[in-house]
């Protein structure tokens, strides 16, 4: 065993989640949350890791950045022909993990994931800065390479092809998970967590209180 490693903890003791103090709805406990971590100037508080599952069962995750949410759900966007649209195609299942490792909190939501409309789709990708819309043509993610040079050189292309205004590519575009289960974690002293879980069961959010 290494020592250095396993000698590694922290004790969590910057606040706490009590359900008291708690929304009834969880879209707006994530919102209350979400613009705690962005004031807070927590680095990147949009950033969330996406789990998928493949044909083969077997699980993958990345992280990605939320674009929006709503009653109706998370959304997201990326290259639908990678690695995870290639399995959300197969498996719409998924979960999403937010750490806001400052704030000693983690949310997780599960749920099923269903593609963004055009429209939506065709809006993000219009006020995405330039190169990552050309970035959005020249890289086939997920897909081995030659090397990055070769990377350079199809942004390159694609940028004298489409100059200034590069249409959204028909394999590039938004997904909306759509929660039935969400997790509010937020540490404390001894390993004594909290553990919100709201779950949907007969359209009614319920909240319980898991053990850490």
């Amino acid at each position: 065993m290494n020592q250095d490693i396993a000698s590694l903890r922290k004790s969590y003791e910057r606040a706490e989640l009590n359900e008291s103090a708690s929304e009834a709805d969880p879209l707006r406990q994530f919102a209350r949350w979400f613009d705690e971590a962005r004031k807070s100037g927590v680095p990147e508080a949009n950033a969330m890791t996406l789990a998928t599952v493949g044909s083969d069962l077997r699980p993958s995750t990345r992280v990605v950045l939320i674009k929006d949410f709503d009653e109706r759900g998370i959304v997201w966007y990326t290259n639908r022909q990678s690695r995870k649209g290639r399995e959300l195609a197969g498996n719409p299942w998924a979960a999403l993990q937010f750490h806001w490792v400052e704030l000693e909190r983690v949310v997780r939501i599960e749920g099923r994931v269903r593609e963004v409309d055009d429209a939506e789709s065709d809006a993000y990708f219009a006020s995405r800065p330039l190169d990552h819309r050309i970035g959005a043509w020249a890289s086939p993610q997920s897909q081995p390479i030659p090397g990055r040079a070769w990377l350079v050189a199809e942004a390159a292309k694609y940028a004298a092809r489409f100059m200034l205004d590069p249409p959204r590519p028909p394999h590039w575009g938004g997904y909306r998970l759509e929660p039935d289960c969400w997790e509010f974690w937020q540490g404390r002293k001894s390993r004594l967590h909290d553990r919100l879980r709201y779950r949907l069961e007969s359209g009614q959010w319920i909240r319980e209180r898991l053990s850490p």
